[in-house]
């Protein structure tokens, strides 16, 4: 394909050079006249290991070049790719100013051009931006319509710097955001030659995509070090630390733990996230990110009573009173906290758990109960129907598959809240809710 490369930065060089060494013919497209003169001279702008050959044997066999011709390139393409850059703005914000410009220059060069093309964009942008802001752009300077006479699709990069060039050719996943099958289909098509499976989803999906990967990696970062603090702090190798427990590749390195739910609770979780910010603080070991779990956890509690609340009905059945489906552990459930202050409001609370009952619980899990919620044994009910059949609102708390058919078989006029998943519905209701899906 003719591909069209606008943004000769970090990410465009790669891009180009790659592309065309897959065989695709690219131009890449810049305002600046020494990246046009270097590429065009066999010369990679950026330094990038492997990547100044890459741009010296394309260029030498035709297959790449650059200019600063936008209009006449774009007008030429099958496909136009934007990898200008987005750099912070001074509020911590993103500036897009450049991507407005790109892209309705980029409209304004199809205006008269009856070839149907792809504009796939790369550039890291906000969730919702392509849809809200660029296509809307697209089509007004062009006064053609997106998915009809061009079609607009949204991929993320995931080049790391210094590995760029192996990270493109071998991309750890291939990601893309398309509203029609043809714009989809072309995208996939470029990538195909480097990509062993291509994942198809919403634009807005492909953009938090990017931006969810970052913020991981950021963490990963931050706790790693803060580990090493509090290792430090407590004269404990951190390295010999972490080497366990990356090799903990069931729950440690996995993707347990990373689908959005409830809040975390249990007899280990907070207490020995307290026990490790207390000693850090004690010992002089800054840990910020760790001091921050419990406030984010507590937020999300929050955030569900706040959404039961809205739905302005005080008759409320909680399905799932252990902190986690199979147990019967009610040491610092969050469900058993939910309860609590429902009925610190004044509402109607039943409670449904076929692993909890009160006359069973022994040890520190009763007197857990006893001391906090004494009173909740009235608020239970065994008869799951009863349970159900006489609240406004349903709120499933538990991952509990006994669960999963709630809101199917729901009346219309309940309101369904799932604050782990598991009761989506299959028919359609409408009166389902999650909890932040």
């Amino acid at each position: 394909m003719r591909v069209a490369i606008v943004g000769l930065g970090y990410v465009g060089t790669v891009t180009a050079a790659c592309l065309a060494e897959s065989g695709h013919t690219v131009v890449g497209v810049d305002v600046s006249t020494i990246k046009v003169e270097q590429i065009n001279s066999g010369v990679s702008p950026v330094s990038e290991l492997g990547l100044s050959e890459l741009v010296e044997n394309n260029v030498d066999r035709g297959r790449l070049r650059a200019t600063t011709d936008g209009p006449g390139t774009v007008a030429s393409s099958d496909v136009v790719l934007v990898t200008v850059g987005t750099p912070s703005g001074r509020n911590g914000d993103v500036h897009l100013d450049d991507v407005f410009k790109v892209i309705g220059n980029i409209g304004a060069a199809i205006a008269d051009d009856d070839t149907w093309r792809l504009v796939l964009i790369t550039s890291t942008v906000p969730p919702g931006t392509v849809e809200r802001d660029l296509v809307p752009l697209l089509e007004r300077t062009s006064g053609k319509r997106a998915g009809h006479d061009f079609g607009v699709a949204f991929s993320p990069e995931f080049l790391r710097e210094g590995t760029a060039v192996a990270d493109f050719l071998s991309p750890p996943k291939t990601v893309i955001g398309a509203d029609d099958e043809r714009s989809a289909k072309v995208a996939a098509s470029l990538y195909r030659p480097f990509a062993g499976e291509v994942t198809r989803t919403s634009i807005a999906v492909a953009e938090m995509v990017k931006f969810s990967d970052n913020a991981w990696h950021a963490l990963k970062v931050a706790f790693a070090n803060e580990i090493g603090r509090v290792a430090e702090a407590h004269g404990v190798d951190s390295h010999a630390v972490m080497s366990i427990f990356k090799s903990d590749t069931r729950l440690n390195i996995s993707s347990r733990y990373l689908t959005p739910g409830f809040a975390f609770g249990g007899s280990c979780l907070p207490k020995d996230l307290r026990t490790l910010t207390y000693r850090a603080r004690r010992n002089g070991a800054s840990v910020p990110v760790l001091e921050s779990i419990l406030p984010s956890n507590r937020a999300h509690l929050d955030l569900a009573l706040g959404k039961i609340e809205a739905v302005g009905a005080k008759r409320v059945a909680i399905l799932g009173l252990a902190f986690k489906a199979g147990t019967d552990d009610l040491r610092e459930s969050p469900s058993l906290e939910l309860a609590e202050r429902l009925l610190g409001k004044g509402y109607d609370v039943r409670i449904h758990d076929e692993h909890v009952n009160l006359r069973k619980l022994i040890g520190a899990n009763r007197a857990y109960v006893l001391s906090v919620l004494p009173h909740i044994a009235e608020h239970l009910d065994d008869d799951f129907g009863r349970v159900t059949g006489e609240a406004d609102v349903i709120v499933v708390t538990q991952n509990n598959p006994a669960y999963s058919r709630v809101a199917d078989e729901s009346r219309a006029e309940q309101t369904v809240l799932d604050l782990c998943g598991v009761a989506r519905p299959h028919n359609g209701a409408t009166n389902y809710v999650g909890l932040t899906w």
